[in-house]
Parts: structure tokens; C-alpha cells; sequence
């Protein structure tokens, strides 16, 4: 095996406002050539820097990773994926619930990481104050009692940026990561996107192997042969070595971010190499009940990217009712046609986008068909909306609650669907207008309904004090002393 050192593949994460997204701008307009910065595309999420490390220029690839908490599926692949990870931490705030959320990702990934104390430029930031908060979150740092190390960096002035790479760097180099550029390349996909241009293309990351023109690659059940390479600045390539992003488009079906992929000298092999394994769910969309009895809310879901649809899925997992289940019957990436209106139409499902069009002939059957279409841009609107339409498709369930008994001690008079009594209080509360149930020895005669209540001769509304009372209640019961009178409300859920 013919190893090599490789350049190391690196996560930035950490809490959405502590200044990752900044802190990844302004290395990536630093550190790659002038002129080239601008040409990395919105799902190319990936891009390559050099930095001078002790005298000696070095490449280092860093992963645009998500930030919010909604794509923490996503980011712990992201960490996985990475060899290293960046854990940014404010300076002017310290550790947040989203930090420790990365810091468990990344441990769980057991990617060897360095901590970057953001915003030291801020009038608030106290970089003392936020390393005592990473031990009081048990995040020990060199010198408090760890051995992770940490710089503070100003994506504002660029003030710690190079320390920051160098960190990097030395955490690489322990590591000691290598790659044998003979084998056939491997890795995994970063991202995937339906492209109005080029089709189905994918972002991947090779971690091993050269990938060359005229190879195919394979992600899951989806193949694609290599006609062109692209680098993450839109350049085409002829081969890509260990660490490199590179844009491969003509998928056969898109891969999920995430996937492994593997390269092939020929179809046959590559197809050989696919597997089974079905992107799209296609559960029956004639099953509108689960085992458990629940109702179903079936969902046609539409999205940018597979990124997208992976961060929906994960938030509405979170969405539990006791009556009603999520199912998502069809996902895709791209907008929404025709084809969805007529799926969401046999299977009584509603369709959802995020951060796509829908086509006029798709909207035009929906609006004759009664289909609900939604479109939404951010992830947390589309699952609240969700959440409402839960509740608006839960069944609801009717139970009795009884309010307060008495006994019937005689009958004054009985005519004209009205009954005229004495009684004597027992439990609870009897109000007027009060539905009531009668009973003899236990067995339910019947029912009826409280018209009036009265102490000594006086009306009221309630009784809810021991002693005696009359009242008159509308029935047809045929009620006689002895009998149980129970107060109850019907309470829907």
C-alpha cells in the first residue's frame, strides 16, 4: 500500500450565533486565491485553503457545515465525516445549550477536535470568562485541567485565524492521517441537489483513492458515471486526490448526504456495487391508520436539497400525538409538479416545499383538486405548521366526567317529560342544567337534565353542601325514592 500524508477534512460547529458562518467567510476569502473565492456555489458546501505551516504551504479542506440545531443530524455526520473539528465558542457569551449539543456530536464521532473563542474584537468578549464556562460544561482545556487546544480569533480583523490553522494542522499531523492515491477513490457525499442545468449533481469529499475521468461512482442504490470532475471553485478537473471536494453530476437517483460513496472502473462494476436500498419512502398510501390504531397525516415532501429533507425529518420526528401519525409517503428533491398532486390526490396527503417553486400545472390541478400545497423557507414555520395540522386531523374523543351524586329521598310529581323531587346530597356538585344519569340499585335507567334546583323554597344554581334539596329534571325515566342521581359533563379530548 503505497500511503501518503493527506490533507485534513475539517468541521467548524458550534452555537448558530457565535460567528461560524463569519469565521468560515473570512478564511475562505484569506486563505484561497484572489479572484477564486467567489465561485463557490450555494450547495458546493466544501472549499479548500492553503495555509503556510512552519515555512511549508499546506492544504486543508474545510465542510460549511449547519449550525442550527434543526440540522443536527446533519452536523454529527458532518463531525464524522471530518477529521477535525473546530468547536467555536463566543467569546463575549461561552458555552451555550447548542454548543454542548456539537461537543456531544463530536465526541460521539470521536473526532479530535480544537476550540476557537469567537468575537474577540467585541466591546463584552472575556475569553477568561468563556474558558471558565467550557469547564463548568466539562470541555477541559490545556491548561484548566484538559489537553484541548484553544486560540481566540476576530473573524472581523483576522486576529488568531492563522493560529487557529496552525492548531489545526498540529491536530492533523497526530492524527497522522494518509491515503493511498493508487486505490480507486472513496469517501463520502457531502451534499446532493437536483441542478436546472446539469441534473442530479453531488458534492463528495474523496478520503481515499484518485477519482479520475471515465470511472463511475456509486452512493447507495445511485450511480454516476464521471464525464467531468468539478473542484469547489467550478474548475474542471481530471482527477481528484485525498481530501478534495469535488461536484460529480448525471446521477441516477440523488444519494443522501452522508452516504459512502465508492468509485468503479466500468458500469458493470459500479452496478454491481449499488445496492437495493430505496431513497424515496413509498409506504401504501391506502393505509390512513397505524397497528396502534392512530390516524395517519400523510406528507408528499419537497425540498432543495437531500440535506433539507433530512433536517425536515428529523424535526418532525419530534412531533408526538397520542392519535395522530406523521408518515411521509414521498420525498424528492426539486419543485413541486404535477406528479405530487396526483400522488397527494390518491392518498389524501398534503404537500409540503421547502425553499422550492411549485409548477403553474401542478398548482392549477391542486387548486381544482382541493390539494393542499405549503411552501416554507424556514425549517421551524414548516414544523409548527406541521404541529397545527396534527391537531387539526386528531380525532376527537368524547368521555363523561362525573361532577357530584345524590339520592332521591321522594317524588312530588311526575308529568309532562318533568319530574319534581326531594333529595339528599351525597358528593360533589349538582348545577342546573347539569346532564344526569339515573340509577337503581346500580342499574342505569336513563337520563336526563337538571331544570331547576332549590334550598328550602329558594332557587339556585349549585349544590354542593351535605343536607336536602328539591330540584326538577326533564326525563322520561320513571324515577322513585331510592334511586341514584349522578351529575356528569361530556368532555371532548
Amino acid at each position: 500500500m503505497a500511503s501518503t500524508p493527506r490533507p485534513p477534512v475539517v468541521a467548524v460547529m458550534g452555537h448558530i450565533d457565535h460567528g461560524k458562518s463569519s469565521l468560515l467567510d473570512y478564511i475562505r476569502k484569506s486563505n484561497v486565491a484572489a479572484g477564486e473565492a467567489g465561485g463557490i456555489t450555494q450547495h458546493v458546501s466544501a472549499y479548500e485553503v492553503v495555509h503556510e505551516h512552519e515555512g511549508t504551504p499546506r492544504t486543508i479542506t474545510f465542510l460549511d457545515t449547519p449550525g442550527h440545531e434543526a440540522f443536527r443530524v446533519l452536523r454529527a455526520r458532518g463531525a464524522t465525516a471530518a477529521d477535525v473539528a473546530i468547536l467555536v465558542i463566543a467569546a463575549e457569551e461561552g458555552v451555550k445549550p447548542q454548543t454542548i449539543e456539537a461537543y456531544n456530536a463530536i465526541m460521539e464521532a470521536e473526532t479530535p477536535f480544537v476550540v476557537a473563542f469567537t468575537k474577540i474584537d467585541k466591546n463584552g468578549a472575556d475569553i477568561e470568562k468563556a474558558k471558565m464556562s467550557t469547564i463548568e460544561h466539562g470541555i477541559y482545556l490545556e491548561g484548566l485541567g484538559g489537553t484541548i487546544s484553544y486560540t481566540g480569533v476576530s473573524s472581523k480583523t483576522g486576529e488568531g485565524v492563522p493560529e487557529l490553522l496552525d492548531l489545526v494542522l498540529l491536530t492533523a499531523d497526530f492524527a497522522e492521517l494518509t491515503a493511498d492515491t493508487t486505490k480507486e477513490a472513496s469517501g463520502f457525499v457531502l451534499e446532493s441537489s437536483q441542478d436546472p442545468r446539469q441534473g442530479m449533481t453531488a458534492t463528495l469529499i474523496v478520503k481515499d483513492g484518485t477519482l479520475a475521468v471515465g470511472s463511475f461512482v456509486v452512493a447507495g442504490e445511485a450511480v454516476a458515471p464521471v464525464r467531468f470532475i468539478e473542484d469547489f471553485k467550478g474548475d474542471r478537473i481530471k482527477q481528484a486526490i485525498p481530501s478534495q471536494p469535488v461536484l460529480i453530476a448525471g446521477w441516477s437517483s440523488l444519494p443522501p448526504a452522508g452516504t459512502p460513496f465508492a468509485a468503479a472502473s466500468s458500469r458493470k462494476e459500479a452496478e454491481k456495487l449499488a445496492t437495493q436500498k430505496e431513497i424515496i419512502a413509498n409506504i401504501p398510501a391506502t393505509k390512513l391508520e397505524t397497528e396502534d390504531g392512530k390516524m395517519v397525516l400523510p406528507i408528499i415532501l419537497k425540498a432543495d436539497v437531500t440535506g433539507s429533507l433530512e433536517a425536515i425529518k428529523h424535526e418532525l420526528n419530534k412531533i408526538a400525538h397520542e392519535r395522530v401519525a406523521i408518515r411521509i409517503i414521498q420525498e424528492g428533491v426539486g419543485a413541486v409538479n404535477e406528479r405530487d398532486v396526483k400522488n397527494a390526490q390518491a392518498s389524501s396527503a398534503i404537500v409540503i416545499g421547502f425553499t422550492v417553486s411549485t409548477d403553474t400545472s401542478a398548482r392549477e390541478l391542486a387548486e381544482r383538486a382541493g390539494i393542499l400545497i405549503e411552501s416554507f423557507k424556514i425549517i421551524y414555520e414548516l414544523k409548527e405548521r406541521i404541529e397545527e395540522l396534527v391537531k387539526e386531523r386528531a380525532p376527537r374523543y368524547s368521555s363523561e366526567e362525573i361532577m357530584g351524586q345524590a339520592k332521591v329521598l321522594k317524588v312530588f310529581n311526575a308529568s309532562g317529560g318533568k319530574v319534581v323531587l326531594g333529595a339528599r346530597w351525597e358528593s360533589g356538585s349538582l348545577k342546573l342544567k347539569s346532564l344526569v344519569k339515573i340509577e337503581r340499585r346500580g342499574i342505569p335507567l336513563g337520563q336526563g337534565r337538571i331544570t331547576n334546583l332549590q334550598v328550602a323554597r329558594i332557587d339556585t344554581d349549585e349544590i354542593k353542601i351535605e343536607g336536602e334539596f328539591g330540584l326538577q329534571i326533564e326525563t322520561k325515566v320513571d324515577i322513585a325514592g331510592g334511586d341514584t342521581l349522578i351529575t356528569y359533563r361530556v368532555v371532548e379530548s
